[in-house]
């Protein structure tokens, strides 16, 4: 019996230990509420720290995507061009203006792809240089011209909306 009772006491003393570690932890959060609020603050960082994350990693997916589907937009209105351009080669027949009008006609649908996609061309004779589209790469004095006028164009130049994609190489008069 004396074994048993030492027994209960053995275990009635581990008892009262837990009890007394456990009101010793809720002393210590009743007495330093800094600590309480401190792991409370750094639990939210890791949650806010882990969404960011998370956000960062969609977002760059989503870009991803959206630079995907513009590339598949723009190819798709450019290959019924190409399909014209591959016909043209294919036929051989020497038929000069059959050849020339189907490349102005694979041309004219290169433009009209250009233009659902926003792109205009610019850069014409005639126009007024403008050195945010135009690039000047030759220069004439001719008194029948006005002054900065475009007499002659190299390359023309292309934009989406008022940014530039290419500026027009031109050469201008005075």
């Amino acid at each position: 019996m004396s074994k048993k009772k030492s027994d209960k006491t053995a275990d009635e003393e581990i008892k009262e230990e837990v009890k007394t570690e456990d009101q010793t932890a809720e002393e210590k959060s009743e007495e330093n509420p800094l600590e309480k609020e401190l792991s409370d603050v750094k639990e939210q960082l890791m949650r806010v720290t882990a969404e960011y994350a998370n956000y960062r990693k969609r977002s760059e997916k989503e870009k991803g995507e959206s630079f995907s589907f513009a590339t598949a937009k723009a190819v798709g209105e450019i290959l019924p061009a190409i399909d014209n351009l591959e016909r043209a080669i294919s036929n051989e027949q020497e038929d000069y203006e059959g050849l020339k009008k189907g490349v102005e006609m694979t041309y004219d649908g290169i433009m009209k792809a250009l233009e659902k996609l926003g792109v205009t061309a610019y850069g014409d004779k005639g126009e007024q240089f403008d050195p945010q589209y135009h690039n000047a790469v030759m220069h004439i004095e001719d008194e029948e011209q006005e002054a900065n006028v475009i007499v002659d164009v190299f390359q023309r130049g292309y934009k989406i909306n008022e940014k530039v994609i290419r500026p027009a190489m031109v050469k201008t008069a005075n």
